[in-house]
């Protein structure tokens, strides 16, 4: 059912007041973007510092991982020597039981051996430590910089917060009058405005003939193409830019509405 009203309410306007009321809508749209870019470039900034502090905080969960699992391999080592110096003992005793030279030689040579993993595990150790206190100094100095961007963050979002609350309701009632306004217009058309819109750098998609020269291109419009845009009978785009030209006398009614 509404669906077919608002096609009834469609097919009652005439090409005329089509184009009145899609240059209506260029209007409350230029005015939602003209709001919008009092935000500026805050909401991408919001985002990058949320993607940047959350980057932060993976790495210090990283670097964090990286101190324990070496914490872990330093009490391996650890223990390794008191095995190694358990051993040597144990060799060093049994060479006082031993019945020949053979033997004897053969158990240096095992106390030896573990006097070498030992040298090897201090060795280790000293790096593991040099490496966790690296891992550690890193971590603070990544949690210095991760409270410097929260506090950033929190400025920016209050800042951003304050513009929207500011601009709320009068986005909120634009809003409003943009729907209305797109609800008389038929799909085809309405359509092509928005592709336009998205084309376009300053979202101009339909613009008044000004000077003998279209508003949103500034190319020069031909005078029977002028006239045929001033009596409104079909909609007339711009050769040069695509964009959907209307008489400028549009745009002096609308100007002293908006006075």
């Amino acid at each position: 059912m509404a669906t077919k009203s608002k096609t009834t309410a469609q097919e009652d306007l005439s090409t005329e007041e089509k184009i009145s009321v899609l240059y209506g809508l260029q209007q409350i749209d230029s005015k939602m973007d003209s709001i919008n870019h009092i935000k500026g470039e805050l909401p991408f900034e919001v985002q990058d510092l949320e993607d940047i502090i959350s980057g932060l905080e993976t790495r210090i969960t990283g670097y964090t991982a990286q101190a324990d699992e070496l914490t872990k391999e330093v009490k391996a080592k650890k223990e390794e020597i008191e095995q190694a110096k358990a051993l040597i003992k144990k060799y060093e005793a049994q060479q006082d039981d031993v019945r020949n030279n053979r033997e004897f030689d053969s158990l240096s040579k095992e106390i030896e051996y573990q006097k070498l993993e030992i040298e090897l595990a201090e060795k280790r150790i000293k790096e593991f430590n040099a490496e966790i206190k690296t891992r550690k100094k890193q971590i603070e100095d990544t949690k210095e910089l991760l409270e410097d961007r929260k506090i950033d963050l929190e400025a920016k979002r209050a800042e951003l917060a304050g513009i929207e609350a500011d601009t709320a309701k009068e986005l909120a009632d634009l809003q409003v009058q943009a729907e209305n306004a797109r609800a008389k217009i038929d799909e085809r058309l309405l359509s092509a405005y928005d592709r336009i819109r998205k084309n376009v750098r300053n979202g101009l998609a339909v613009v008044t003939v000004k000077r003998d020269a279209c508003g949103g291109c500034f190319n020069r419009i031909p005078p029977q193409r002028q006239l045929d845009i001033r009596m409104s009978k079909k909609v007339i785009v711009c050769e040069y830019c695509g964009r959907i030209l209307v008489s400028d006398l549009l745009g002096d009614d609308a100007d002293g509405g908006n006075e």
